[in-house]
């Protein structure tokens, strides 16, 4: 879930999610429709999906993308369906864990076909839920997922309360009610006061972009999200667990716990609450170039078996 918000340990003068970047915007296809993105182009190293969370966007991984390409990494960072610059339809049923896994699995599919080397998978917050359900509905997807700011099962805690009045709100104003109720809130926040105008301007025009059908349908979905870490453990894929030091969504530590539970990497990101991408990208990219390059070679699926017999 992504909020107006940062940190008292956040620069306050940086862009944050317009943060300059060499990535070109590509529309990509998903299961049922167009999906906008950044792709920084081919790279011989691998690629890297990165799956943006609730109201979030593709921006808010702008501050990692010219540094994965220069690590010799292609990054293609997306909007889901309904999101900002990606069209969704109507109905909240469409906006379910398993219909948003499937457009990860389409943009997988096609990235693996035009990828030279290893395909990690990364989402953040209500995007590591999706993402986890494209890796259980096909584990051999990708060689490693990261989840990032991302919990066990379904959200809990103060930030319930906010998704509890969208419904009504919804109702009452559509999106623009609900962006107002959010900004007022926001301005009684110091940290948020400490986000430059510019980006300011940015998330809120952002979040007018959101689809109403796209806000109910992830929240509700958010809301009802079972616990499925065994079933992620059973896979065998190498996974990292990594979050802000004082994330406000999921709990540190229900994160550590998950982690525990995986068996999987597990770092704390200084200096960052719920989003380290943009609030602490510096120790974001190291922590994930160093889960990156321990993950080994993929091991051939059946079908690339097959293919090569031929």
């Amino acid at each position: 879930m992504v909020l107006p918000g940062g940190s008292e340990h956040t620069a306050p003068d940086d862009l944050r999610q317009l943060s300059a970047h060499q990535a070109t915007r590509v529309t990509l296809r998903g299961a049922d429709g167009e999906l906008a993105a950044l792709d920084t182009g081919p790279a011989a190293g691998g690629t890297v999906l990165l799956v943006a969370g609730f109201t979030g966007s593709k921006e808010d991984f702008a501050p990692l993308l010219t540094p994965l390409a220069d690590a010799g990494l292609r990054a293609v960072a997306i909007d889901q369906r309904g999101q900002y610059e990606s069209p969704g339809p109507d109905d909240p049923a469409q906006y379910s864990v398993e219909s948003l896994a499937q457009d990860v699995l389409a943009v997988l599919g096609n990235l693996r076909e035009e990828s030279t080397g290893p395909l990690h998978l990364l989402g953040h917050s209500f995007g590591g839920i999706v993402c986890r359900a494209a890796v259980l509905a096909d584990p051999a997807a990708v060689d490693s997922l990261t989840l990032l700011g991302s919990g066990p099962a379904r959200l809990t805690g103060p930030r319930v309360e906010l998704l509890d009045h969208l419904a009504p709100l919804l109702a009452a104003g559509g999106v623009q009610l609900v962006s107002d109720t959010l900004d007022e809130l926001a301005m009684t926040d110091p940290r948020h006061q400490a986000i430059p105008e510019p980006t300011r301007a940015f998330l809120t025009a952002r979040f007018l972009r959101n689809t109403a059908a796209g806000l109910q349908g992830m929240a509700d979905a958010m809301l009802a999200e079972p616990d499925r870490v065994a079933e992620l453990a059973a896979t065998g894929l190498p996974v990292l667990v990594a979050h802000g030091v004082a994330d406000d969504a999921w709990t540190p530590a229900a994160q550590e716990d998950m982690a525990g539970r995986l068996g999987a990497r597990h770092r704390v990101i200084e200096r960052a609450v719920h989003s380290p991408a943009i609030e602490n990208p510096d120790r974001t990219l190291e922590v994930l170039l160093d889960f990156w390059a321990s993950v080994g070679p993929r091991q051939p699926r059946l079908g690339d078996a097959a293919e090569a017999v031929r």
